[in-house]
């Protein structure tokens, strides 16, 4: 529960941030002379995740994660299953994933897939371990950073 908490709070904290965005001081000099207001930048390429429908879908990640490796932790590899089954399988909620985004994508679904084939915990729990690496390298490529204690 504490990294579910973590990650999404951690997760919330980096899109708010990153959001506000400050603005530069004007350098000094000339304080006669006038400038014409900047134009605008243009939005940057991975800013396409940044909406509700998105987050919820990363939450629903992070729940049915710790799903799997509280199922783990209980020693209960069949319990594992259902969330290794939807972290596998399940739709994307965009057509916009970047494309250095998607390495971590696949990774995810086959390290999950590995936590369904797995003949035993060890197995299962080395899949599980693959898979937060997965998404924490995610988020690093994407600049959200989270906290694991």
């Amino acid at each position: 529960m504490k990294l579910h908490v973590l990650l999404i709070v951690g997760f919330a904290l980096c899109v708010t941030g990153c959001a506000e965005k400050e603005q530069a001081a004007p350098e000094q000099g000339d304080e006669t002379q006038t400038t014409a207001p900047a134009a605008e930048a243009p939005a940057a390429e991975n800013e396409g995740w940044r909406n509700d429908a998105f987050l919820a879908h990363m939450h629903r990640h992070a729940e049915k994660l710790d799903e799997l490796n509280y199922a783990l932790a209980d020693g209960n590899l069949e319990a594992a299953m259902k969330p290794a089954y939807w972290l596998s399988r399940h739709d994307t909620v965009s057509d916009d994933i970047q494309p250095d985004w998607l390495p971590y994508l696949y990774g995810m679904r086959t390290d999950a897939q590995a936590v369904e084939d797995a003949p035993d915990l060890a197995t299962a729990r080395a899949a599980a371990e693959r898979i937060t690496a997965q998404c924490q390298g995610c988020h690093a490529t994407v600049g959200v950073t989270t906290e694991q204690q």
